[in-house]
Parts: structure tokens; C-alpha cells; sequence
């Protein structure tokens, strides 16, 4: 009986150590994470793919951090005396005017390039004993997971709400084809493939909901690096003024990206069997985990409904859900008269109007005879019958116009503008007869629609 005793196991009389020991990175791996640490996240901080997430969630404006100091006074700096620039620089997230792509947005990236270099060279000489930095990498890729998030999620509203590449306006309709720019070109194609444009829209949504939760986060940076590659390289083919900050979101996918890439080529390319991942959990805990999930689909929630309800604001507003103003539509001049001189439509004359067009309830515009449009505010009173035009760049000029509408295609113009009195006889054009508008989609073709050469 007692060696029957002897031969049953014990119950353990010590705690089971929980596996905590994490190899040792070595030297270029500790490098390249000092450096993309700190320099992926100061571009974050210095530009919108932080502070839009602060501005969407308190609704106000803030300003861009790049604009303030002490990265201001650096940048303007190392333009005039590293660039030579001598012009003033203005950036993108402070003046509707710039593009994403103006000089202040490229020596802020060479600037944070510099502070990133010089930092990581004092951080390894300074932590060179450091064996890893797996605790500061998986809150280094929350971080980086909600600034993805963030950007991939606004973007996709905006074009699943298709008010980022918008329908051709009644004067995009107008415009010749030659006179427009590459980015217009890839505008007007996108914006009259709405289906297409709500596509793409779902696959960014797409990745920045997958990026919310820890465990589907690869997936959704997989996403965002091939839907931020196809939007970089439409940026640089069409030259569209955001070619630099696509590039950083793809940096951002493929630093999340970069622990699972011997995973992902042993599975997709080499066929083999891989082991789970092993990204690390942010507390020991169990429960605390837990709470930490929830929070992170909350805030995810949160950003998702906030840009929903931005988005569709928008395109109530000023998108293709707007009110029309009361005389929409594309209106031909037939007659024309200035201080009673009757006006033919002839190409030599720059003051007969060739077209007038109404497409936004506070403004309009003017085409000219050479196909150059002359756009104006617009303030429409329907009571009093009466038409008030202003320019933008002059606050001191205004026009002002009675008009009537003889029938629901006709209308008459009389005022007076630039000191001069102005009669006009107009006819509304069919909006239908671009074919641009009323092809449609057809499952069966005979033949092929084409331009003619």
C-alpha cells in the first residue's frame, strides 16, 4: 500500500511561474524601433492624423501643432537657410488655399526626419544595455493602430458619403476636358462613378474597423496598406497635392505590419503552417484586459459615429443631398443687351455672357464666351423677385438683378453690375443632355461608347 501511495503524483505546493522572459532584440532591430518611434510619432502629433481625432471628438478647431512653436520657428528656419526658400510658408491645415503638398509640409517631415535621427542616435548611446522594448512597443501600437484608425475611417465616410470626389457640379459639366488639371480629371471620373467611389470608401472603412480590436488588427492594417498604396499612387500619377501624407499612412501600416511579417510569408508565400501571433496583451490581468478591449471599442464606436454624423452633415449642406437654389440649373443667354446695345455671341467679346448657372443656394457663375468662368456669391429673394451678386476677393463690389420667369425654362435678367445696365434672355438647359448624366450603367452593349476621334 505505501509504495501503491509513493507512485501517485503530489499536488504542486508552488505557484506556476507565468513565461515572461522576451528575447533579446538585437542591435538593428532596437535601432529601427528607437527611430520609427520616434519619428512616426511626432508626425502624428505635428499633423491632422492626431489632432482630426481631437478636433472631430471636442468639434472645435484646433490648430496644427507644426504651426505653433517650438516646431514653427525650426521649420521657418531650416526653409530660409537649408532650402533657400524665401517666400512665405503656409500650411495645409491652416489655410484652405495650401496644399497637402506645399513646402511647410515637406521641411516638416525633413525636420521630423533630423529630430528622429539625432534622437535615436542619443537613445542608443544613452539604452544600449536595453535587452527589448516590448512594453513600450504594444502601447506604441495602440497608439499607432488609433491613428490609422482614425485617418482610414474619415476617409472612408467621406467616400462612402460620396462628398470627397462629388458629382460633377453643373459647371465641372461645362468645362472643356483639356482645360482641366490631372487631379480634376481623376475627380470628375470618380465623383461620376459614385458605386466605385462608395467601394473604396467601404474597403478604408473596412481596415479602420479591423484595426480597433487587437485581435483583427493585422487584418485591417493588410487593408489599409492596399487601399493607401492604390491612393498614393493615384496621388502620384494624377498629381493630387496629398502625396505626402498617404506615403505616412502607409509607414503606419507597415509598422504594425512588420512583427507579423514572418508569419505572414511563411503562410501566404511559403505554404507552411505558422504559430499564432505573438503580440503582447497590455496588462497581465486578465480582467484588466478586458476592460481594456471594451474601451478600445468604444472609442472606436465613438470615432465612427462621430465622422458619420460629420460626413452626413456635409452632404446635407454642401453635397449632393444640399437644398438647390431657386433658379438650379444650367441657363443659356439667347439675348443679350448692355446700356441698351444689343450684345451678339461673339468669341472676341470678353463681357457677353455666354451661360449663367446656379448649383449652390450662396453662389453662381457666369461663363464666358471662351468657356472661362466668372463665379460670384449668389443671395436669391424669391418674394421680391430679386438677384444680389458679391465677389470673394472684392468686399466692396455687389451686383444687383430683378428677375422673372415667364415659364419654367425662361428667365429674365435686369440690373445693374460694374456700372453698366444689364439685360439678359435666357433658357434653361436640359441636364440630361450630357451624356456624361444620362448614359447610365447597362448590363448588355451592342456597341461600345466611345469618343470620337
Amino acid at each position: 500500500m505505501n509504495a501503491q501511495l509513493q507512485t501517485i503524483p503530489q499536488p504542486q505546493t508552488e505557484p506556476i511561474q507565468l513565461q515572461t522572459n522576451i528575447p533579446r532584440w538585437n542591435p538593428a532591430l532596437r535601432i529601427a524601433f528607437r527611430f520609427w518611434m520616434v519619428y512616426l510619432g511626432l508626425y502624428c502629433l505635428a499633423t491632422q492624423i492626431t489632432i482630426s481625432l481631437f478636433t472631430v471628438t471636442l468639434g472645435v478647431d484646433l490648430p496644427d501643432p507644426a504651426t505653433l512653436w517650438p516646431l514653427r520657428p525650426v521649420i521657418v528656419w531650416t526653409a530660409a537657410h537649408i532650402f533657400h526658400v524665401n517666400a512665405p510658408l503656409t500650411s495645409f491645415w491652416g489655410s484652405n488655399s495650401a496644399s497637402g503638398d506645399c513646402m511647410f509640409g515637406w521641411v516638416t517631415a525633413f525636420c521630423l526626419l533630423m529630430i528622429a535621427t539625432a534622437a535615436t542616435v542619443v537613445w542608443s548611446l544613452l539604452d544600449r544595455r536595453r535587452e527589448n522594448y516590448a512594453e513600450l512597443h504594444k502601447w506604441f501600437r495602440l497608439f499607432v493602430r488609433f491613428a490609422l484608425a482614425g485617418q482610414m475611417i474619415a476617409y472612408g465616410f467621406a467616400k462612402i458619403i460620396p462628398i470627397q470626389m462629388p458629382y460633377p457640379s453643373l459647371t465641372r459639366l461645362l468645362q472643356p476636358f483639356g482645360t482641366l488639371s490631372p487631379m480634376g480629371v481623376l475627380w470628375g471620373s470618380m465623383g461620376s462613378a459614385p458605386a466605385y467611389e462608395i467601394f473604396t470608401g467601404c474597403a478604408e472603412l473596412a481596415g479602420g474597423l479591423l484595426l480597433i480590436v487587437p485581435r483583427t488588427a493585422t487584418l485591417g492594417a493588410l487593408i489599409s496598406l492596399a487601399a493607401m498604396t492604390q491612393v498614393f499612387t493615384l496621388n502620384m500619377t494624377y498629381d493630387v497635392p496629398a502625396k505626402l501624407f498617404a506615403f505616412h499612412l502607409i509607414l503606419l501600416s507597415c509598422f504594425l505590419l512588420a512583427p507579423d511579417v514572418p508569419r505572414l510569408v511563411r503562410s501566404l508565400l511559403l505554404g507552411r503552417a505558422t504559430a499564432p501571433s505573438t503580440q503582447a496583451q497590455l496588462f497581465r490581468g486578465v480582467r484588466a484586459n478586458r476592460i481594456a478591449l471594451a474601451a478600445q471599442i468604444i472609442l472606436g464606436l465613438w470615432l465612427v459615429g462621430l465622422y458619420c454624423h460629420q460626413c452626413w452633415g456635409y452632404w446635407n449642406t454642401q453635397g449632393g443631398g444640399r437644398p438647390l437654389p431657386p433658379l438650379y440649373g444650367i441657363w443659356e443667354v439667347k439675348q443679350m443687351s448692355i446700356d441698351e446695345q444689343p450684345r451678339p455671341p461673339l468669341l472676341t467679346d470678353s463681357t457677353r455672357w455666354r451661360r449663367a448657372i446656379f448649383d449652390y443656394p450662396d453662389r453662381m457663375a457666369f461663363q464666358r464666351t471662351d468657356d472661362s468662368i466668372a463665379p460670384y456669391g449668389a443671395s436669391v429673394n424669391l418674394p421680391d423677385r430679386t438677384l444680389a451678386l458679391t465677389k470673394k476677393d472684392d468686399k466692396n463690389w455687389t451686383a444687383s438683378f430683378t428677375f422673372q420667369r415667364p415659364a419654367g425654362d425662361q428667365l429674365i435678367l435686369d440690373g445693374r453690375m460694374d456700372n453698366h445696365q444689364v439685360h439678359m434672355e435666357l433658357q434653361l438647359t436640359d441636364r440630361n443632355s450630357f451624356l456624361l448624366v444620362s448614359r447610365g450603367f447597362h448590363w448588355v452593349q451592342e456597341s461600345k461608347v466611345l469618343p470620337q476621334p
